[in-house]
């Protein structure tokens, strides 16, 4: 039996998730997901590579309509990061045909902005997306979900106020998930002005090192 089976997803999630073969929830999505699906703000505290892309994606998958304009935002502080979590919520949101899509700066903004009025889900850097906003090229009236990845690196590269204006022009009735690996006073108070009762659930920082891989390349100065 699929151990994501006991949560009640719907359909269109299960499907892709079995379709993944993933059976079994890791730490995080155990203790983050009943509280998700049932429409809490959640901050959780994981490391990387620890499954929580899965986890606050299930929001993401269950309440974005198809067609129904922008609905799930989320915010990374890498484009490298945005590209991943793209990849994964479009193979999660196979099934109900959402169209999940990623902006971030360094890559031609037009193309973006034609992008961006089919989007249900957008996967953004906190730069450029303040960028569209201030361009009037994304609509933020509609969002649902709105989460929040890896967020003390995200504050420790300085998009601390980026991020609150990014928060201020998304509806208040709107569920707020925050994930990081480490929960610092700065994500604290962040959570006490912005978030509803925030459940706060934490997993063992330890990721199996067989699953994770890291590159590196030596390039020209140029």
């Amino acid at each position: 039996m699929n151990l994501f089976e006991e949560y009640k997803l719907g359909n269109p999630l299960m499907t892709a998730i079995n379709q993944l073969v993933f059976e079994n929830p890791t730490q995080i999505q155990q203790l983050s997901i009943p509280h998700i699906m049932a429409g809490k703000d959640v901050i959780g505290e994981s490391a990387t590579g620890s499954g929580k892309t899965l986890a606050f994606g299930c929001s993401v998958v269950e309440h974005a309509i198809s067609g129904q304009g922008l609905q799930a935002l989320i915010l990374t502080p890498t484009r490298e990061l945005a590209e991943q979590v793209r990849m994964s919520l479009t193979q999660l949101s196979y099934f109900k045909h959402l169209r999940v899509i990623s902006v971030y700066g360094g890559v031609s903004i037009s193309n973006q902005i034609n992008n961006l009025t089919k989007a249900e889900v957008v996967v953004a850097t906190p730069g450029r997306l303040l960028d569209h906003i201030r361009r009037r090229t994304i609509n933020t009236s509609k969002i649902k979900v709105l989460f929040l990845d890896e967020v003390d690196t995200m504050f420790d590269m300085g998009f601390i106020e980026d991020v609150k204006k990014i928060i201020r022009v998304c509806p208040t009735n709107r569920q707020t998930l925050c994930f990081s690996a480490t929960i610092s006073s700065s994500i604290k108070e962040l959570a006490n002005k912005y978030m509803i009762n925030p459940i706060r659930v934490s997993a063992v920082k330890l990721v199996d090192p067989s699953k994770m891989e890291q590159i590196y390349y030596n390039v020209r100065r140029n």
